[in-house]
């Protein structure tokens, strides 16, 4: 994924959860087997802060892999697209 190569990004629920309170970041990416009440929370918080959550088709495996980890991430925050155009997921433009 370009956007961990060459942008900033957080991996984890924790993270997403903080910036989702805290509206810090572009996009949040949600595996589809991230825990419902986390999602929940996530999706809650995002909302109130007018941050975009997108739920990505593939588990927390796939999302790891596509992130190049060798370990689940049932939730990443995008802070920085870099050379990525994964904001487009969300139906953004950068710097919109």
């Amino acid at each position: 994924m370009i956007a961990v190569k060459t942008g900033k990004v957080l991996l984890g629920s924790e993270k997403a959860i903080d910036a989702a309170k805290n509206g810090r970041g572009k996009l949040i990416i949600v595996s589809s087997n991230c825990p419902k009440e986390i999602r929940e929370k996530i999706g809650s918080c995002a909302g109130l802060s007018g941050l975009k959550v997108y739920a990505y088709l593939g588990s927390s495996i796939d999302l790891g892999e596509a992130c190049g980890k060798p370990f689940a991430v049932a939730a990443m925050v995008i802070r920085e697209p870099g050379d990525s155009d994964i904001l487009e997921l969300a139906g953004e433009e950068e710097g919109g």
